[in-house]
């Protein structure tokens, strides 16, 4: 049975309101809010949930706040390892559905390097075959190479999937990551270049499975997605019909349901389809999308 663990450095508590003709200067009332526990990782544990397989939630949290994500987390079924911090609150993030996607994120606690170590000690867990997930930026109270030094740690065959931008996703390529998941500005941030297209992103994806990257996922919006493999195959899709309702959360339920096809049948077409049907259900959803909505647009996509 494989363990999947995923990280989340700096949870958040994501407080999502809609105001109605809303005033700069003025007091507005919502006409709708929201309060759901967030960060890229712990959207795929939830993801992954959905989809019926278990997973361990790391990362910390801090105060009445943090009390509050690790009772969602709960609620949802998502095994808990989020490590408590003494100080601090874990931060919220005010989201302005109704004025154009306007947000405002929190900074989240401090986190002492003797936490990061406790987080550290818990990735010797985790032995060849199962997977640790990788996703989101990293507080500016840790290490730039913290990613870098979880991977170092963890045993050979582990299957490592990192999502972060930048240089981490770069930095992250000589140890051979089994999967990196960069979107297309984040893909072109690297090289310095802008994408036409599905197909004028595999040279790129090729560079970086050439730096070490086993298989390498690209997500385009509503342009759909390329795979490059690590057998050489390529897919590439666009994506399914539907209505775009809400994009937070897509990349990340993309990662999950790719996971998920590869634990299922290690087959990497039947992957590649899960991960799309994966972010596309949750694009054309309010929230994370649910199991039956995935599949069932998996099943339209493989014309089943």
């Amino acid at each position: 049975m494989n363990r999947i663990y995923t990280v989340t450095l700096n949870p958040s508590l994501d407080y999502t309101v809609s105001v109605d003709s809303f005033r700069l200067g003025y007091t507005n009332r919502t006409e709708t809010e929201l309060l759901t526990v967030g960060g890229k990782g712990i959207n795929v544990s939830t993801v992954l949930h959905n989809l019926g397989l278990d997973s361990t939630a790391l990362g910390f949290v801090a105060g009445f706040t943090g009390q509050e994500a690790e009772r969602q987390l709960a609620a949802r079924g998502i095994g808990n390892g989020l490590i408590t911090l003494k100080k601090g609150l874990t931060r919220i993030n005010v989201k302005l559905q109704s004025v154009e996607g306007t947000e405002i994120n929190g900074q989240g606690p401090e986190i002492p390097e003797e936490k990061l170590a406790l987080l550290e000690e818990r990735l010797l867990e985790l032995a060849a075959g199962d997977v640790l997930f990788l996703s989101g930026s990293i507080p500016s109270s840790l290490p730039e190479d913290t990613y870098l030094r979880m991977m170092e740690r963890v045993a050979a065959g582990v299957l490592t999937v990192v999502d972060v931008s930048g240089e981490g996703l770069v930095n992250a390529l000589p140890l051979h990551p089994f999967l990196v998941k960069p979107n297309q500005h984040e893909l072109g941030e690297i090289f310095g270049v802008t994408f036409e297209g599905r197909q004028s992103v595999l040279p790129y994806a090729e560079k970086l499975r050439e730096k070490g990257a086993r298989n390498v996922l690209v997500s385009m919006a509503g342009q759909g997605a390329v795979l490059l493999a690590e057998d050489g195959s390529v897919f590439e899709s666009p994506v399914p019909e539907g209505r775009l309702v809400n994009g937070v959360g897509a990349g990340d339920s993309m990662a999950a349901g790719f996971v998920a096809g590869w634990l299922e049948k290690q087959d990497y077409a039947h992957a590649f389809y899960m991960g799309m049907a994966a972010g596309s259900a949750t694009a054309f959803s309010e929230g994370l999308a649910d199991g039956e909505k995935i599949r069932e647009l998996y099943r339209g996509m493989r014309g089943m």
